[in-house]
């Protein structure tokens, strides 16, 4: 089962995952749509505009030959550089404020912020292929500044003008190749187009919030339904190991009781059907108040007494150095000495000593034993569930591994401390601690 809820869980995530690379990808599609519109709206609206500006910039479709002159005289270093581009900063300088006006007004109620650019990357003197300029010449540039176009329209032409010496000497063709550049940019791109996908923007989040609350949910609920199942089993793995010590002892003592009469047998056989009564009553938790009884000095002497009787051929010295009552449950620490017991017993202990004291608000409880021991490297597994030594389990009683780990469990739950020594064919000692206040 734990297997399959975990399959499950991976399944949801993989396609949660897959449903939000999906919608990712669509809104990342709709950004690019979107955004390619827009250019092609702008782009139509300004691009006669800023090819009328270029003409007004040089040589393009001129019907006199001023532009062709400059670049001649330019070219036959007539004119210095500075003058040269002076010229088109004259002509800068005019129609810029013209385009900044254009612009604004064109696209002032969609709340673009433009910005556009025209230049000559190159101007060429065809007879020598000298080139006149060594970086591109701005014509016009709007007051916001392109710094990466997302639109560029080239362009590519040739000028010819032909002029007759003064001194009457053959007349000469004087050839200029120009190529230009117009770059557009919107600015703010990216805030117009989430404005306008904001609701489609927020609907697709909402699913996929929805889509997460419902996975979360789940696998909460999923989680809890795993935490009964396991208390469940926690609860039915304590009752049917606990169940197994009082009916060995009252089918020892009906035994008893048929051979001979014996006074001491019928307050043992009262313990253990109490015993068995509070066990059946964790099982309906909600029909019986939960309560503790705490436990009384003398109750150290009974489940030793118990014990012995269970395993009368097993040697148990107690010495029990307790003279008052303790705040805690009866029920658990009767399940602590009988588990180490019974676990002395099952790996061939003939004689068990258990040593009871408090010391400064501080039980301790010593239990060892004689038996076979327990190997070095199996000491710290032995207190898991299910666990069973590997060798020496020489006793005809065979257990599920559960004794010692409901004995650590009982021990955490009161902030107490076990530790645990052994040698092989010479014993094991176990020593707990557990803290109290009055």
């Amino acid at each position: 089962m734990m297997s399959k809820s975990k399959s499950l869980i991976a399944l949801f995530a993989a396609l949660f995952l897959l449903l939000l690379g999906i919608q990712g990808y669509f809104m990342y599609k709709t950004y690019q749509v979107k955004e390619r519109e827009i250019y092609r709206t702008v782009h139509e609206k300004i691009t006669h505009y800023t090819d009328q500006l270029e003409d007004l910039g040089g040589i393009k479709n001129r019907t006199d030959d001023t532009i062709q002159k400059i670049l001649i005289e330019y070219h036959d270093k007539k004119i210095s550089k500075k003058d040269f581009l002076e010229y088109f900063n004259k002509n800068k300088k005019e129609n810029e404020a013209r385009l900044n006006t254009y612009v604004d007004n064109s696209f002032k109620k969609e709340g673009y912020k433009i910005a556009a650019k025209i230049e000559y990357t190159s101007i060429v003197y065809l007879p020598d292929s000298s080139p006149l300029i060594d970086r591109p010449l701005v014509l016009y540039e709007t007051s916001n500044k392109v710094v990466k176009p997302k639109i560029s329209n080239t362009g590519t032409w040739e000028t010819t003008s032909k002029f007759s010496p003064k001194d009457g000497g053959p007349s000469k063709n004087e050839s200029f190749l120009v190529k230009s550049n117009t770059g557009f940019e919107i600015l703010n791109i990216k805030t117009i187009i989430f404005k306008e996908l904001a609701l489609l923007t927020i609907c697709c989040a909402a699913i996929l919030l929805s889509v997460l609350l419902i996975y979360i949910f789940t696998v909460k609920n999923l989680a809890r339904q795993q935490k009964q199942v396991e208390v469940l089993h926690t609860v039915v793995d304590n009752i049917s190991h606990e169940f197994k010590t009082p009916i060995a002892t009252l089918k020892i003592a009906s035994k008893a009781l048929k051979k001979e009469w014996n006074p001491e047998t019928l307050p043992l056989i009262d313990r253990q059907i109490t015993r068995l009564e509070n066990l059946m009553s964790q099982i309906h938790k909600d029909e019986t108040p939960e309560t503790s009884q705490s436990i009384q000095p003398d109750d150290w002497n009974y489940f030793v007494q118990d014990i012995d009787f269970t395993y009368p051929e097993t040697d148990f010295e107690l010495i029990n150095q307790v003279s008052e009552e303790l705040p805690f449950d009866k029920n658990l620490m009767e399940t602590i000495i009988k588990n180490l017991c019974e676990n002395s017993v099952k790996y061939g202990a003939s004689y068990v000593k258990m040593h009871i004291t408090t010391i400064s608000q501080c039980l301790k409880i010593e239990v060892s034993d004689n038996g076979c021991g327990i190997e070095k490297s199996e000491l710290t597994d032995i207190f898991e569930k299910f666990y069973r030594i590997q060798s020496n389990n020489i006793h005809n009683t065979k257990g599920l591994g559960l004794g010692l780990y409901f004995v650590k469990n009982i021990v955490t739950k009161y902030h107490g401390t076990i530790d645990v020594s052994s040698h092989l064919q010479s014993g094991t000692t176990f020593k707990i601690s557990i803290p109290y206040e009055n």
